[in-house]
């Protein structure tokens, strides 16, 4: 056989493998193919392409590779006749010289034939796995280099146009990709919004903030996919405050606590209002850096909150591994915080309306207590009580200010706090809250953990006070005294606003106060000139009987005297006199009822019930008498009744036009009650300035109360009750 027999009969054998070659790299294609049409995840397509890649062509080693964004490969799928060091999810850096580095670089296919020469960590480590030479192929997503499959050999050289034969299941592994990413991000898109909707419903709910602040840590830790995240709030004094956090094993136990913002990725974002990471909490010296190392956080990516175009806080994720979190991990934070910002906004809006209803309703049932005119003891405890549960103030006081002697009293408390009601305290070289709100009428606030000296003090530590806040209370432009708030928990558990809020309060106390020291100089005055007037109508009853009613009775003596001197033969003059004398018997009468009118006649001698017979007996009305009260009570009660009854028969004999009047004077439960009725033609006015409105001030004066009631053509109805108890106690 010549040279060309052999040559004829070795290229159809060339031909067959070739076809061979071409029929299992398109079968190879069809089954990738398919999984890419199925919809299978990218890792999966990956795997598949690095397999048929190896297999068909028959090479020792096929990897996937990934660009990311921070200059670095990730090796996402390979296959491996032998130990391989470019492990799925092992990323390294991207050397310029060698075939991933010259991709990425150029965009285009690469080999290099021999990494014998080539510096680097990458070539090293091929090196270090028997692999001399390397082809490969960039993966095109969307007109940019996503990535690359290479092709690695130890020894032998790699076939020529390796490139090409590669460049066909990229394009496959690109179609795999972008339907994959689609894919994915509808499914985030999905997730997001499922997040998001979870988080709003608890708003709509009307759950509780720190409710919504733990969901928003759990929902961004799921989306993120980190070993913890925590929500932080920034406060006016410079720090950051813990309102939430999530961690994979469960125990987050900071919230409430406050931290420094120095070395944090709070004070990060705080600095630029941008996105910002720790790599890295080995280096830890702050508290808060201290507290993210005991739950196992090695890193963190934070982001701003924005509400309402202020910088709120913070949304922050953290990771436990030694490898810092992805970059993007910012962007994709970023888009979280941006989403709950409004949940976030919506729940404070809702807390804070809920929180203005209840203050209102306090303030309510306070200014109805002060527009009843309860007493200022009454308003005390009410304000106070109002206070400890509105602010959940587990520590309250309310303290009067002695001007004179520079102290305080103090008049309500609980717990015991400051010691029981009564005793005195010195504003004098204390530095409490209390204190000070005393020296300058203004409102102050206590931290007790500090040094703070003085008796106030040292009384408020002993009872586990942490902090207090005290507002002065102002009456009439002058310090009545001081309302204090204290917590067993440290300064900042006191809202910074709420020396504001608990000034409602006390605005509304001085109100009260004001109103009730007012009304008891009204009423005092009032009395004074009840009893002075009471005197006054005494003193001239009695000068009347023992002056002109005396020498009326002796001259009506010395005239019947006279008269009975006269001669019979004077008979006229006789006569005379006798008209005299039965004109001046007829004036002493008249006397006789005015003083009776002035000061009732023997009511201090025989008590209210015979006088009232008396009285009934002169009235021209018929009186239906129902008197059961017995004994003697304080003169000014007595006169009063007296008073009433004598003016309610006097007014029904002028206006009422009626026969009969009916009048019960009782004695029970600590009060005096009288009730005069008649059925006559009514329409009695008390502010038309007749006698029942003196008759009235006579009642309230002695701490009475009058009730009149007298519709036109229904009668008239009185109805007066006089207390026995303070006046008794005045005695």
């Amino acid at each position: 056989m010549g040279y060309g027999d052999v040559m004829s009969t070795s290229a159809p054998a060339a031909e067959r493998r070739n076809e061979q070659r071409l029929v299992e790299e398109q079968a190879a294609l069809r089954r990738v193919a398919t999984l890419v049409a199925s919809g299978a995840p990218s890792a999966e397509v990956f795997s598949a392409v690095a397999r048929e890649v190896a297999q068909v062509m028959r090479l020792p080693a096929v990897a996937v590779f990934r660009y990311d964004d921070d200059g670095l490969m990730t090796v996402v799928a390979t296959w491996s006749d032998r130990p391989y060091v470019f492990e799925p999810g092992t990323r390294w850096p991207l050397d310029d010289q060698t075939m991933v580095g010259q991709v990425r670089r150029t965009g285009r296919p690469a080999r290099v034939e021999d990494y014998t020469g080539l510096p680097g960590e990458l070539a090293a480590r091929a090196r270090a796995s028997g692999l001399n030479a390397a082809v490969g192929a960039p993966i095109l997503v969307d007109g940019s280099v996503w990535g690359a499959i290479g092709a690695a050999s130890p020894d032998a050289p790699l076939p020529d146009r390796l490139e090409d034969r590669l460049a066909e299941f990229t394009e496959l592994v690109a179609t795999a990709i972008a339907n994959t990413e689609a894919h994915e991000q509808l499914a985030q898109v999905a997730k997001e919004q499922a997040a998001l909707r979870r988080v709003a419903t608890l708003v709509a709910a009307g759950a509780p903030p720190a409710e919504v602040f733990e969901a928003v840590s759990a929902e961004v830790a799921a989306l993120i996919g980190a070993d913890g995240a925590a929500l932080t709030r920034y406060e006016p004094d410079g720090t950051v405050t813990a309102l939430s956090g999530w961690t994979a094993e469960g125990g987050y136990i900071y919230v409430g606590k406050c931290y420094e913002l120095e070395g944090t990725v709070s004070g990060l974002v705080f600095e630029t209002g941008r996105p910002g990471r720790i790599d890295s909490y080995a280096e830890a010296a702050t508290q808060a850096l201290e507290a993210a190392r005991e739950m196992g956080w090695r890193s963190s990516v934070g982001a701003p909150i924005t509400v309402e175009g202020r910088l709120w806080g913070v949304l922050a994720v953290a990771s436990k591994t030694e490898q810092p979190l992805p970059r993007g991990t910012e962007q994709r934070l970023a888009e979280f915080a941006e989403l709950f910002a409004t949940a976030i906004a919506n729940s404070e809006a809702h807390e804070q309306l809920a929180q203005v209803a209840k203050e209102q309703a306090a303030l309510r049932r306070v200014a109805t207590l002060v527009a009843e005119g309860a007493s200022p003891h009454s308003v005390i405890d009410a304000v106070r009580h109002e206070v400890a549960r509105m602010f959940d103030a587990g520590l309250s006081v309310l303290m009067r200010y002695d001007a004179n002697a520079r102290a305080l009293t103090l008049l309500a408390t609980d717990d015991g706090f400051l010691g029981p009601v009564g005793r005195s305290w010195s504003v004098e070289g204390d530095d409490s809250a209390i204190a000070r709100a005393c020296r300058t009428g203004l409102p102050a606030r206590s931290d007790y953990t500090g040094p703070l000296h003085g008796p106030m003090p040292d009384a408020a530590r002993r009872m586990g006070a942490r902090s207090a806040v005290a507002v002065p209370v102002v009456v009439d432009g002058t310090l009545w005294g001081v309302m204090a708030v204290g917590s067993r928990e440290p300064d900042d558990a006191l809202p910074a606003d709420f020396e504001g809020r608990l000034a409602k309060f006390t605005e509304l106390l001085a109100t009260a106060i004001a109103n009730a020291e007012g009304r008891a100089e009204l009423e005092a005055s009032r009395a004074r000139v009840v009893a002075t007037a009471d005197a006054t109508r005494r003193r001239i009853e009695r000068d009347l009987h023992d002056g002109a009613q005396q020498q009326l009775v002796w001259l009506a003596l010395a005239l019947r005297a006279a008269q009975a001197a006269v001669p019979e033969e004077l008979e006229q003059h006789r006569d005379e006199l006798g008209r005299v004398v039965e004109g001046l018997a007829a004036a002493l009468d008249d006397l006789r009822e005015i003083a009776l009118g002035i000061h009732p006649a023997g009511l201090s001698e025989d008590g209210v019930k015979p006088a009232l017979r008396r009285l009934v007996a002169r009235s021209p009305l018929r009186v239906n008498l129902d008197c059961r009260a017995d004994g003697r009570f304080p003169e000014p009660v007595e006169v009063t009744a007296y008073y009433v009854v004598s003016e309610s028969l006097s007014n029904a004999a002028k206006y009422a036009e009626t026969q009969v009047v009916e009048v019960t004077v009782a004695a029970d439960g600590g009060a005096l009650r009288v009730q005069v009725r008649d059925e006559g033609r009514g329409g009695a006015d008390p502010s038309g300035g007749s006698g029942l409105l003196g008759l009235r001030d006579r009642v309230e004066a002695i701490g009475g109360t009058m009730r009149l009631t007298s519709p036109p053509g229904a009668g008239t109805s009185l109805h007066v009750e006089l207390p026995l108890v303070d006046q008794l106690r005045a005695r």
